[in-house]
């Protein structure tokens, strides 16, 4: 399975919290929009808490997490970011921060945050945030990662703004009887 993430705003490194939380909201909706369609659609069985069938969802720190990339479903992930800033080529490390420490951001917003710190105080599930939708259950689940950067030609008023495209292929590494179709 194949599909693209986007995402147009600040990226920086060393995000707080609150930032990495705004961008995990971000991308929730975008995942959320895919788990309704098809193939995932016909795995919405995943998408119920259970300790002991086949599910996607964690509970952490008041939010039931719905990772796609997960242990439990035997899955990973292969990456292809494409990023733009609004900097020529090398100016990057005067606004916002390196590339790797941007994609530590990234990566930690794509994730369900491990402990309560990792979410800003008095966070909690929105409407509609329930299940709350993840790319991974943990980063270590990447299996491969290519990044391009170049300058977005567009104008920009905050040099910490960037535009991402966030190409993912999802496989499955371990297939089991009620998987078959998942990474279609």
């Amino acid at each position: 399975m194949r599909f693209i993430l986007h995402y147009r705003g600040k990226l920086k490194s060393a995000a707080p919290p609150a930032e990495k939380q705004a961008l995990r909201r971000h991308f929730h909706e975008q995942l959320r929009k895919l788990w309704s369609e098809a193939p995932l659609s016909a795995f919405q069985r995943f998408l119920a808490p259970s300790a002991t069938a086949l599910s996607a969802i964690t509970e952490a720190n008041g939010f039931q997490f719905a990772h796609l990339v997960c242990e439990r479903l035997g899955t990973v992930a292969e990456l292809e970011i494409l990023l733009l800033w609004p900097q020529a080529p090398g100016a990057i490390e005067s606004a916002g921060g390196d590339v790797d420490n941007r994609l530590k951001t990234l990566f930690d917003a794509l994730r369900a945050p491990r402990e309560a710190t990792a979410l800003p105080p008095g966070e909690a599930p929105g409407n509609d945030e329930t299940p709350f939708f993840v790319l991974l259950e943990d980063d270590r689940l990447i299996t491969r990662v290519t990044v391009e950067t170049a300058q977005l030609l567009e104008p920009s008023t905050d040099p910490a703004e960037v535009e991402l495209w966030l190409r993912v292929r999802l496989r499955q590494v371990r297939v089991m009887m009620g998987t078959l179709g998942l990474t279609s």
